[in-house]
């Protein structure tokens, strides 16, 4: 081996370690603090200046992806799961009460299953084909008329929104409120329908509304 190539060596082994620790530490960070946790708190964790985090992971978006791919990957297998069960209503129940408490053991996911991220290509394939999945398990519920047929999977949106608030409204002082919040959502998707629904917003405005969420928050300061 040349001197060349035994000095790139432990350059590069450096560099993966930090590139490690700084997921580790990113973990730590979007788990207790969410999302609008800050790059520059990040870098804090790690113990590391900001350049270095930001040459490992140039923009958050990055850094998010890297973090949460074991964790869209479980929630994918979650779907998967679900749509094996040989009754669909317990496959989605039990879709739905899995993939609530993923948000609730971890702010940062709460906030990833309702934000999108563009560049994380990757990550946004893994949810893109889940999607896929939860269509299909949606369809076998209603098949067997257990699911109100008026349900939307963009219902599904809605609820994980309306429970990342709930996690990061109660955090520590009532960690199983959420409980309560998505009981009396799966009782309110049964049939059947006790009354009317409003229309369901428009699946383009939802989506727009994922992609502001990812845009809040600063990259480097903000959050501190």
């Amino acid at each position: 081996m040349s001197p060349d190539e035994t000095t790139a060596q432990p350059l590069r082994s450096d560099a993966e370690r930090n590139r490690g620790r700084i997921i580790a530490a990113a973990r730590t960070v979007f788990a207790r603090d969410g999302l609008t946790a800050s790059m520059a708190s990040v870098a804090r964790e790690t113990g590391v200046g900001i350049a270095t985090l930001f040459r490992h992971f140039p923009t958050k978006e990055d850094l998010v992806a890297a973090v949460f791919a074991d964790r869209m990957e479980a929630y994918a297998e979650a779907v998967a799961v679900a749509l094996a069960d040989p009754d669909p209503w317990r496959g989605f129940t039990g879709y739905i009460e899995t993939a609530c408490a993923m948000q609730a053991a971890d702010y940062g996911f709460a906030d990833v299953l309702t934000t999108t991220f563009p560049t994380a290509k990757a990550l946004e394939q893994r949810r893109n084909e889940a999607y896929e999945a939860m269509l299909r398990l949606i369809d076998r519920a209603k098949a067997t008329g257990r699911l109100r047929e008026d349900f939307d999977p963009s219902d599904l949106v809605l609820m994980h929104m309306a429970n990342a608030g709930v996690v990061n409204a109660t955090g520590d002082a009532a960690p199983d409120a959420w409980r309560r919040v998505v009981a009396f959502f799966i009782q309110s998707f049964e049939a059947p329908a006790r009354g009317s629904l409003p229309a369901s917003p428009e699946h383009d405005a939802l989506y727009r509304a994922m992609l502001r969420a990812g845009t809040t928050g600063d990259t480097a300061g903000k959050g501190s």
